[in-house]
């Protein structure tokens, strides 16, 4: 049974995801929190801007875990992956010290009319359940773009 995410981006990351320029997600964390290990293939994901409106679906082609990384092995992650994530050396540097992370790969990346939700904290990314779905999982509440 598939999952569902709520991602919250940056808008040149989402910009870039919508225009196929961008084909992995990654999140990485000093420390094992949610959502790492409970992203699935075939899960679906609700992309909404920093501070703005959810605008995009997507569903996740693979997953990949990292646990215990290193600087190292960070900078290995860059160099093989960085061509679809499309992030800069910034973020990059900001992520080195990080011991778990994973990426995503995303398929099937849709427009979607925007849809405003509330959501007040800190959050990148949420793993929707019953309880805490901002209203995404209502039937019909996913409308295609004009």
């Amino acid at each position: 049974m598939a999952n569902y995410h709520l991602v919250i981006l940056k808008k040149p990351f989402l910009e870039a995801i919508l225009g196929g320029r961008k084909r992995i997600e990654s999140r990485f964390a000093q420390t094992r929190r949610s959502p790492f290990g409970k992203v699935q293939p075939g899960d679906k994901l609700f992309l909404k801007e920093s501070a703005g409106l959810v605008c995009v679906v997507a569903s996740v082609a693979a997953v990949k875990n990292f646990e215990n990384l290193t600087p190292k092995r960070i900078i290995e992650l860059k160099e093989q992956y960085n061509h679809h994530i499309r992030a800069g050396d910034e973020y990059w540097q900001s992520k080195a010290d990080c011991k778990f992370g994973f990426l995503v790969w995303l398929r099937g990346v849709r427009a979607i009319g925007p849809v405003r939700i509330r959501k007040k904290d800190w959050r990148g990314w949420v793993v929707l359940t019953e309880q805490e779905n901002f209203g995404l999982l209502k039937p019909g509440i996913v409308k295609e773009a004009q």
